[in-house]
């Protein structure tokens, strides 16, 4: 089978497609021909040289969510073959990921995909989807309480958004200028541009500061300024962080396997609750072409190879 892999650390063009054995499924594993697969900042750091191979390993592979179709199942397993899926497997070093024609994962790593929905669309679902709603656990909000998304129309801030919404909240959402009827149409109170002072517009809205925000474009400082004293802070990346001040509560996300979870992500795609977003598709051929356009950033919506 075909495979993005990195075998040494560079920029994008590091990411090459090679053909590798096909893998086959243990117990409580399943085999999956990828649909599509999503990219994300975990993959920049692999073909950056954060992660590098274990000894004796020649390549890492790339992609940690997607979806696709059930083709070969291990003991344990009942799924039916062809059974529609989407996937997230967090084991960055793995030799194959999604990003591949075909993943081998674990029963615990996948959810049925959402009925009627096509499985390009359902691939951007599963990472961002469970990062966001891990993150909104972190705050004990309460119907009417305020919270702030920075980076809102992104892949995690539109979807925490979304999630927010379905828990009563009110939701102040940061962005360009021309994101804000999208941050409205899908449950946002109050808009503020991101080339605004963040604490000074946001405190327009709430004069005490806010209870909470995601900070999801990874602000920091900025972002933890317009939160209230006492109130929490929630960041999707660990080099950012800011120190604790004020009493406010400072936590970082990080999503893994949680099929539950999944499924019930999933149902809400389902249903029309959560949008999913494709920025841009390529074949798994230019793969290096694609982990280009990831790497300048901005992106509305996921990045997908289709192999």
């Amino acid at each position: 089978m075909r495979a993005a892999v990195v075998r040494k650390a560079g920029g994008p063009e590091a990411v090459e497609v090679l053909e590798v054995p096909l893998p086959e499924p243990g117990p409580f594993q399943l085999r999956i021909k990828i649909a599509a697969a999503a990219l994300n900042p975990a993959d920049r750091a692999v073909w950056a040289g954060v992660f590098r191979p274990a000894e004796g390993v020649e390549y890492i592979g790339l992609g940690l969510d997607g979806a696709g179709t059930v083709d070969a199942v291990g003991p344990g397993v009942a799924l039916p073959i062809g059974t529609p899926v989407i996937v997230f497997d967090s084991g960055v070093l793995n030799a194959t990921k999604t990003q591949a024609e075909y993943r081998v994962t674990d029963l615990n790593s996948i959810a049925l995909a959402p009925v009627g929905m096509d499985l390009t669309l359902a691939a951007t679902i599963p990472l961002n989807t469970m990062t966001a709603s891990l993150a909104l656990d972190y705050f004990p909000l309460h119907p009417r309480d305020t919270l702030l998304v920075t980076g809102a129309a992104g892949a995690v801030g539109g979807f925490a958004v979304e999630l927010a919404r379905t828990r009563g909240v009110r939701i102040i959402a940061q962005g360009r200028s021309g994101d804000e009827q999208f941050l409205r149409d899908r449950g946002a109170a109050s808009f503020v541009s991101r080339d605004e002072d963040l604490n000074e517009a946001v405190r327009r809205f709430a004069p005490d500061g806010v209870d909470g925000v995601l900070d999801a474009a990874a602000l920091g400082a900025p972002a933890m300024a317009a939160v209230r004293d006492g109130g929490v802070y929630v960041s999707v990346r660990a080099d950012v962080l800011p120190q604790s001040e004020r009493g406010v509560v400072v936590r970082l996300t990080t999503a893994g396997p949680e099929p539950t979870r999944l499924s019930y992500l999933s149902a809400l795609a389902e249903v029309g609750l959560l949008t999913p977003r494709v920025a841009q598709t390529f074949p798994l051929e230019q793969a290096a072409e694609a982990h280009a356009l990831l790497a300048q950033g901005g992106q509305r919506g996921r990045i997908l190879l289709v192999p």
